[in-house]
């Protein structure tokens, strides 16, 4: 059972998480409650990611074998399954709803989303769209922290709290950093150098902790590095000019991604129709691009380690590179269902070496991180959380040259951010 909130006779009190954390002192038991709640709802959301992940991997076992020109079939046919799940099971959205909602339904996410948003993201994902998992992943467990709270009657910031944890515990699942995962779920929410609901950060870590243990145990993924970059050791004070550079030619690249995406969303937007028609069509787009450069076809955890090892060519890995950014703008503006985070690393990698095979003595994985950083930050607005996340991934322990890349790709970003509702603030929603 939780704490039971004080209500003075003449006026109804509700407890925050900054007045709980100031009785510790008076009674520990009251804190260590709240603590129970954040690792049974991080648990649970690794329990989830766990089976979604399996699931997931089965799904895909089967589709990949399809290639060549067999994917103008099959990836039509599954753009038209998905198509029909969201026009018979409801339109989950997307991230910027998830963000929408956190700001201005006080983080209440809808759980009657989720059918429609683990079938489609599902299909989506494993027959070979270019988006991740992280975005489904978010929203069912940030939407299943919003059914705990609503069972155990919190409103306000209580609520919103526990919905921001639970997200937390979805992202960390994945990428296998807590602190990367509890950042990522805050800095999200906002385009600004600013996290504005930091009394969420503690609860967000400990169930992002709770979260990881519980997937690493049933995967075993999340452990070691999930890319295996060359060596390299920060030596030089000019590494940090490197990363400079590459933080601008990151930023450049997510101008141009962000281009691509609007113009996609323009096209799309004008089909007339059904959803199931829009998604068919973006099927037949992506099953050309993947018979045609079959590294742009899915999100580019497994893609990304050929990128890393094989000697492409220059030119290959920049018509790469402008073929995956054209490839998730087709997979989220036309229906398909997933996050963009991965595929955006995997952009910026194709990048970064591109620029290291065109000026021999650079270092190819600092470039290619570096270029992987910038990208995502410049899209996606969130700098810390994408320095701790790459340090992890890539297993590149002076994460610094990292975040001066981020930073850059973060300030270089365009004012208007791709996420619409981010430019709102908490301010706003209580206005």
């Amino acid at each position: 059972m939780l704490p039971k909130k004080a209500t003075p006779s003449n006026q109804t009190q509700r407890w925050t998480f900054a007045q709980l954390f100031g009785l510790v002192k008076r009674n520990p038991l009251m804190i260590s409650q709240w603590v129970i709640l954040w690792v049974a709802v991080g648990t649970a959301g690794g329990l989830f990611a766990a089976l979604y992940w399996n699931v997931l991997e089965f799904l895909t076992h089967h589709l990949q074998r399809f290639e060549g020109f067999n994917l103008l079939i099959v990836m039509p046919v599954a753009g038209l399954v998905i198509g029909l799940v969201i026009h018979f099971l409801g339109n989950p959205g997307e991230i910027a709803v998830i963000v929408d909602n956190i700001h201005f339904r006080g983080g209440r996410l809808d759980v009657r989303k989720n059918p429609s948003m683990i079938l489609a993201s599902l299909i989506s994902i494993s027959a070979g769209g270019s988006a991740g998992p992280e975005a489904p992943l978010v929203q069912v467990t940030g939407s299943f922290g919003t059914w705990i709270a609503d069972r155990l009657k919190l409103q306000g910031e209580d609520l919103r709290t526990i919905s921001l944890a639970a997200m937390a515990a979805g992202f960390t699942a994945l990428f296998g950093a807590p602190l990367g995962g509890a950042m990522f779920a805050l800095e999200i929410l906002h385009h600004e150098h600013i996290v504005e609901y930091y009394e969420a950060l503690m609860p967000a870590i400990v169930s992002s902790c709770a979260s990881y243990l519980v997937f690493a145990a049933i995967t075993h993924l999340g452990i070691a590095p999930t890319w295996h970059f060359p060596q390299y050791h920060l030596e030089k004070i000019d590494d940090f000019a490197i990363a400079i550079v590459f933080g601008i030619i990151g930023a450049v690249a997510g101008w141009i991604f962000m281009s691509i995406f609007r113009g996609c969303d323009y096209l799309f937007a004008r089909i007339p129709g059904p959803i199931y028609v829009r998604t068919t069509l973006a099927g037949f787009g992506l099953g050309t691009l993947a018979a045609l450069l079959p590294l742009t076809r899915y999100f580019g955890h497994e893609e990304l380690e050929p990128v890393i090892t094989t000697s492409f060519g220059a030119i290959f890995l920049l018509t790469l590179a402008l073929g995956k950014m054209v490839a998730i703008s087709i997979t989220v503006t036309g229906g398909w269902r997933g996050g963009f985070i991965i595929p955006l690393f995997f952009t910026g990698a194709c990048i970064g070496k591109a620029v290291a095979v065109l000026i021999p003595g650079l270092n190819p994985a600092l470039a290619m991180i570096c270029t992987m950083a910038a990208v995502n930050a410049a899209v996606t607005r969130t700098p810390i959380s994408t320095t701790l996340l790459l340090s992890k991934l890539t297993n590149l322990s002076p994460f610094t040259p990292i975040l001066f890349a981020s930073l850059i790709g973060f300030f270089l970003s365009p004012k208007v951010p791709l996420i619409a509702s981010q430019l709102k603030s908490r301010r706003e929603a209580t206005e």
